[in-house]
């Protein structure tokens, strides 16, 4: 599952500096947006080697006036270290390192796209570090493969190549080369409204890192399954989706709403895979909303 990269303006054209930070071995870049003593969100960017902090920082750094955020390239992404494996367990343990080093003995969790998979592995082993849940565009297991392959073969906006399609949806891409070219391939699917010029931004902003895509996309994902662990999850949970995502389609958010019990489920009815983007104001209200009910800004526990 790759990520939508494209940011809003304001934050395309911000430029920050990350702290380079030790997590288990790994140096990441991390960045903390928001006042000291609020409420702390952890936000996993999505798509490994070819996501960053970017996106997250420029959605969730819009609830950095009342929250405290974390943003950070996950190792084998962007511009963290790259050591190691990149199974899901250790990228978990990799965010909750990070909790630690913030200082939040308990934090909301974020995530979209293949971030909301590791929201969901974090949520599930590290449940009494979880206070709310905050999901977007994402799945339980990866039966979402069959119907993001069905849904690019179907589209009527451009012609897939199916090579590049499965050699970026299976993790056998050759190098990094390779692995832009596939992503080339496959963004016109992802935004509402096609727009080849936004395509080819994305394709000249994404950081490319092959060893980590190809580990997550042929290791991981195969045996990705969470719905039976799913009732477990007992801290409120917002999840939200695009109305037209073509990669984690309704189906796969309206699941996961299903088997966790205290979890509410939002359409964007004009976006794809990034309603973040694409109804911004719309999505950041409900994000806000959300977490004003179940997590207010000044309900913090610190360590």
């Amino acid at each position: 599952m790759t990520e939508n990269q494209n940011v809003s303006p304001e934050f395309a054209a911000a430029t920050t500096t990350a702290e380079c930070v030790e997590i288990n071995g790994n140096r990441l870049a991390v960045e903390v947006l928001g006042p000291e003593g609020a409420p702390v969100i952890i936000t996993h960017h999505g798509a490994p080697g070819l996501g960053s902090r970017a996106e997250p920082r420029a959605s969730f750094g819009r609830l950095a006036d009342e929250y405290r955020v974390v943003v950070f390239d996950a190792r084998g992404s962007g511009q963290s270290e790259g050591s190691g494996e990149f199974s899901h367990e250790q990228w978990a343990a990799d965010i909750d390192a990070l909790r630690e080093w913030v200082g939040a003995e308990q934090i909301i969790m974020a995530g979209g796209s293949y971030g909301g998979f590791m929201a969901l592995e974090y949520a599930i082993r590290y449940p009494e570090r979880v206070l709310a849940l905050v999901l977007r565009d994402t799945a339980a297991d990866n039966s979402h493969s069959k119907l993001a392959r069905a849904n690019a073969l179907a589209s009527g906006r451009v012609t897939v190549d199916m090579d590049k399609f499965d050699r970026i949806d299976e993790g056998r891409v050759h190098d990094n080369d390779d692995l832009r070219e596939c992503w080339r391939a496959i963004l016109p699917l992802y935004d509402f409204t096609y727009a080849p010029e936004a395509v080819e931004r994305r394709v000249a902003t994404t950081p490319y890192r092959y060893e980590a895509h190809n580990y997550a996309f042929s290791e991981n994902l195969p045996n990705y399954n969470l719905k039976g662990m799913l009732p477990g999850i007992s801290v409120p949970t917002l999840v939200t989706v695009g109305r037209t995502d073509w990669i984690t389609p309704v189906s796969c958010s309206e699941t996961i709403t299903a088997l966790i019990p205290d979890a509410q489920l939002v359409i964007f009815e004009k976006s794809g895979h990034s309603p973040q983007i694409e109804e911004a104001e719309d999505w950041t209200a409900t994000v806000r909303g959300f977490l004003h009910q179940v997590v207010p800004p000044r309900s913090c526990t610190i360590v």
